[in-house]
């Protein structure tokens, strides 16, 4: 149990990799928050804290959330802290919306930087008031592959994510020796709502194309990216601090 008697916050807990992080982390022992603006998840189904308590009782609980907001992130943690102390927060929650430079509006822009990084921003300041009392604390960020190159027509997404692993490096920098580890997952494709509706690339003739440029020649899977995140989150990386841990299959081969 690697997360034995932990407590953790999963924002975007309730779809796709975060509803993996959430399930995973209880798997090892901890008891989570499933932060979310809805309890019930994009791909539908019995909603992340439902299903972890049914089978481990009393491990997860919802709470729901709008991450651009930071009285609610300041509430979220205030959460966790009246449930025992937090120990891991998890800023997995993020948005993707394709445009085109040319065509790029400035509101999917602050929408966009609300969510993917003013939230990670705000709930890791959040989140290390609250461990720096206890001298310790673990922080995961969620970034992706598109904040390590840029690709043409996902200039918001890169820049965003571009923004997240700088702050994570930044973060680790100002924290460590505070006792608190920052660190960020990077994921390639996965097999979330994400990459089958927002921009299709699963089950789709470009997303075969793509496949030939991974060695592992397959679709990650969220529970890969929990994975990661418990590794990070345990003991096992207690000398890992401002990293970027890639999750691609082997896509980029950096």
């Amino acid at each position: 149990m690697l997360l034995d008697g932990k407590i953790a916050i999963v924002t975007g807990g309730s779809s796709g990799n975060g509803r993996a992080i959430a399930d995973g982390f209880a798997r090892q022992g901890a008891r989570v928050i499933v932060a979310d603006l809805d309890e019930v998840g994009r791909e539908g189904g019995t909603p992340t804290a439902e299903a972890i308590n049914a089978q481990f009782p009393a491990m997860a609980k919802f709470v729901a959330c709008d991450v651009s907001k930071v009285d609610q992130l300041e509430a979220l943690v205030a959460e966790a802290e009246a449930w025992g102390g937090l120990d891991v927060m998890v800023n997995n929650a993020g948005i993707l919306q394709k445009e085109p430079i040319l065509e790029a509006t400035e509101n999917v822009f602050h929408r966009m930087q609300d969510v993917n990084v003013k939230s990670v921003f705000f709930g890791s300041q959040m989140a290390a008031r609250a461990m720096v009392k206890r001298k310790s604390g673990v922080i995961i960020n969620m970034c992706s592959i598109a904040g390590m190159r840029g690709t043409g027509g996902f200039s918001h997404y890169n820049m965003c994510k571009g923004a997240v692993r700088l702050l994570t490096y930044s973060l680790a920098d100002e924290l460590g020796p505070m006792g608190i580890r920052v660190n960020n997952v990077n994921p390639g494709i996965m097999r979330t709502q994400m990459n089958i509706e927002d921009d299709p690339v699963i089950g789709t003739e470009t997303g075969e194309g793509y496949l030939h440029m991974i060695p592992a020649r397959r679709w990650g899977e969220p529970e890969e990216v929990a994975d990661a995140c418990i590794y990070l989150a345990s003991d096992l990386a207690k000398y890992v601090m401002g990293t970027s841990l890639v999750v691609d299959g082997g896509y980029l081969r950096i």
